[in-house]
């Protein structure tokens, strides 16, 4: 597990905006008909469970319209900022250099959704890599730049590992998966990454980005020698090979649904209903 990937449903109030007409209803009984259309952006990681959520809603409400379009979490916070949707998805909090965007209106966090952050590769006849924060600084800001280098072999005694060069696939667009995969290695590694948290990252020139999660996933799959970080269900539904991670106890831990409960059941929630795990 690279880093669980906080997913929170945000909701901006006191605000008309253009993103579709608010579900409404003729009586004020929680039971009756609503109608109207909800618009909604943002995270890619959050796509699946959104899908899920607006089918289950739809079918005890079928009069409102909910449409989700997965464009990154920044584009999701962006168009909530400028009143063209009524709800986003975003996988980390609104940085403060983006609440001016939001004047003064009021956000709502809901949290929604928690999954792990996979290191994916493809390296054919390696099975079961493992690696270290140390080694994935380096390998994703670019001092680590073979697979065979002595900082992954020190992590897997006994594997045979080609002098294949790595391919760092990254996310091209803002990114809260980015996010909260750069905060994983500023908190792992300290110093020994230098190339600060964001939504947007400069990566190295020889990186390849894609958009979104699905993006990072088919660059990684079809890409000899390529490492990416894509959430737990685009690796999954792509197929792709991860790495078992060590952890602070020194345990290389593999990313699963067990793992990513895991490391929920040790956050503190803050009073706005933020977290980070």
């Amino acid at each position: 597990l690279a880093t669980a990937a906080i997913a929170s449903l945000v909701a901006a109030c006191g605000s008309s905006g253009s993103g579709g007409s608010s579900a409404s209803s003729s009586s004020s009984s929680s039971s009756s008909a609503l109608s109207g259309t909800l618009n909604g952006s943002g995270s890619t990681l959050q796509l699946t469970f959104e899908q899920a959520a607006i089918q289950g809603f739809k079918s005890v409400q079928s009069g409102v319209t909910v449409n989700y379009g997965a464009g990154g979490s920044g584009k999701g916070r962006t168009d909530l900022a400028a009143g063209t949707v009524n709800y986003a998805g975003s996988d980390s909090p609104i940085p403060s250099a983006e609440m001016a965007g939001f004047k003064g209106k009021t956000v709502l966090y809901f949290p929604d959704v928690i999954a792990p952050v996979t290191v994916s590769y493809n390296l054919s006849g390696v099975s079961s890599l493992k690696l270290s924060a140390p080694a994935i600084a380096g390998i994703f800001q670019g001092t680590i730049k073979t697979w065979n280098d002595p900082a992954i072999k020190a992590d897997n005694p006994g594997v045979s590992l080609p002098s294949t060069a790595i391919t760092i696939a990254h996310r091209s667009d803002s990114s809260g998966t980015t996010a909260n995969f750069s905060n994983f290695l500023v908190k792992a590694t300290g110093d020994g990454w230098k190339l600060g948290t964001s939504s947007t990252i400069n990566w190295p020139a020889t990186s390849r980005g894609g958009n979104g999660n699905g993006g990072v996933a088919q660059i990684i799959k079809s890409t000899a020698g390529a490492i990416g970080y894509v959430d737990y269900s685009d690796a999954k539904a792509s197929g792709l090979t991860f790495a078992s991670i060590k952890n602070q106890a020194g345990q290389y831990v593999a990313p699963s649904v067990s793992s990513a409960a895991a490391a929920a059941s040790q956050t503190t929630v803050a009073p706005d209903l933020t977290f980070s795990a």
